[in-house]
């Protein structure tokens, strides 16, 4: 395909929502053409985000199981860390993976234009528009899926050497000694949890009066007792972080008093925007909402019927695996595909940490703040024999169910390998399945599936291995 013809679709950013965009739009038989500023699609969350970091984070969770065993007989010596060889490693995940999806890309014959592009009209783009080379392009469709990146501090700049964004953490330059993480959501705990491992003493500030805020407190009670961190500051805002010669002079604010602190490094981890900014919105008549999201309908249409939107561009969760669902739904309206529509019951959401947190559907917050009625069953991992044969006892299944219908409406657990529980009960609550259906229904044993199988007997009474006092 010449850069003079008109493209069929142009899909803007090659992250999971826009490589999964193309991929189905592809085998739907449309003729797809790709932009990224990456030599192969992957966007953030495989060069630096979700892959990496969690490649990171089995690392670390396979030095605690390692330092754990000690308790059960098998001790090991303290384990040396090769930083470079943990980095390549790291990389040659990434770079597998980003090739695998090049590799793909060319086989469904997607033409692919590394670059950065920005509407000149509402048919029209401009590739490549702050660098020599530039040219345009005329198309039918576009989807943008252009992603996130991280939310800055007015009083913290960023310089990459010792005050990070997650990018930088990513890179594993250095292992400081004293490491502060601005921000108590999942990346924040995640990456604070790697460089725990990895040796730092850190330090967590938090604006809130917990870690994950909005999440259910049940389950990051769970995490506290667990955490490997030096000192967590609560309800505490960074005011500013002054770069010394060795250090970084950080002032932390608590009940309108002003505290010092001095760390080797500062890690900026407090949320992520959407990637607006450099689309030329406004040449095409879309404007971005307060938050910086852009409008869009179940179709994931904006405005304009033949420009969509998906991803972290349309707002909370911002998750791949919400973004490669929406790339999928606007694939097939743009292929004519009836029906085609954006309606989820359920979307997974799961922070890597040791333990794991894991939750679906209604949240027990959710259900407070809507006055909405629920009954609340949790069966203990303590009473799960394969939780004792994997040396795990603090955990715990949930569910919300409709005390009406006993339909499941929420999901969640804490401990370890936790996610791996929370794509059943996704399908649960997808489905329309009552408390019922799932106790009726044989899990295997021993697992840790068998405490969704138990957490639904709960509500008829006693389970199997559990009974409620």
């Amino acid at each position: 395909m010449s850069k003079h013809d008109k493209k069929e679709l142009v899909i803007i950013g090659a992250g999971p929502g826009g490589y999964a965009a193309a991929f189905h739009a592809a085998d739907l038989g449309i003729k797809v053409t790709l932009i990224d500023p990456e030599v192969n699609p992957g966007g953030v969350c495989l060069y630096r985000g979700c892959i990496p970091s969690k490649a990171l984070l089995h690392l670390a969770k396979t030095k605690e199981e390692a330092m754990k065993a000690v308790d059960w007989g098998l001790e090991f010596e303290e384990p040396k860390i090769d930083l470079k060889k943990i980095a390549k490693w790291k990389e040659n995940v990434v770079e597998q993976l980003t090739e695998g999806l090049g590799q793909l890309s060319k086989s469904r014959n997607i033409e692919y234009i590394q670059g950065k592009a920005r509407f000149t009209g509402e048919n029209e783009l401009q590739i490549n528009p702050d660098e020599e080379g530039k040219y345009k392009i005329k198309f039918e469709n576009a989807i943008l899926a252009t992603g996130s990146s991280p939310i800055s501090l007015p009083n913290v700049k960023i310089d990459h050497d010792n005050i990070w964004d997650s990018a930088d953490a990513l890179e594993l330059k250095d292992v400081p000694k004293k490491l502060l993480v601005i921000g108590g959501g999942y990346i924040g705990l995640e990456l604070g949890s790697v460089y725990a491992s990895l040796g730092s003493k850190v330090s967590v500030a938090e604006m809130s009066e917990g870690f994950l805020p909005g999440t259910d407190r049940d389950l990051v009670k769970v995490f506290e007792k667990k955490k490997s961190f030096e000192e967590v500051f609560f309800k505490t805002k960074v005011v500013k972080a002054n770069l010394t010669k060795k250090e970084v002079e950080v002032t932390l604010e608590v009940k309108e008093e002003e505290h010092q602190k001095k760390f080797d490094c500062v890690l900026v981890a407090v949320g992520r925007k959407p990637n607006t900014g450099n689309l030329n919105l406004d040449k095409i008549g879309i404007s971005p909402n307060e938050n910086g999201f852009i409008q869009v309908d179940q179709k994931r249409q904006t405005k304009l019927k033949h420009i969509f939107a998906i991803g972290d561009l349309t707002g909370e969760p911002m998750l791949a695996h919400k973004a490669s669902h929406e790339g999928r739904i606007a694939a097939e309206v743009i292929a004519g595909k009836k029906g085609s529509g954006y309606d989820p019951k359920a979307i997974p959401a799961i922070v890597f940490t040791n333990p794991e947190l894991a939750w679906c559907g209604l949240t027990e917050t959710e259900a407070k703040e809507k006055g909405r009625k629920v009954k609340v069953v949790k069966f203990p991992w303590a009473a799960s024999g394969r939780a004792a044969a994997i040396g795990e006892h603090e955990g715990f299944t949930k569910l919300l169910i409709d005390p009406e219908t006993e339909v499941i409406l929420g999901g969640a657990a804490v401990g370890k390998n936790a996610g791996s529980l929370i794509p059943e009960l996704a399908l649960a609550i997808e489905m329309g399945s009552t408390a019922s259906d799932l106790s009726l229904t044989i899990h295997p044993h021993p697992t840790l599936s068998e405490t969704i199988m138990e957490s639904a007997e709960l509500i008829f009474g006693g389970a199997t291995h559990y009974k409620k006092s």
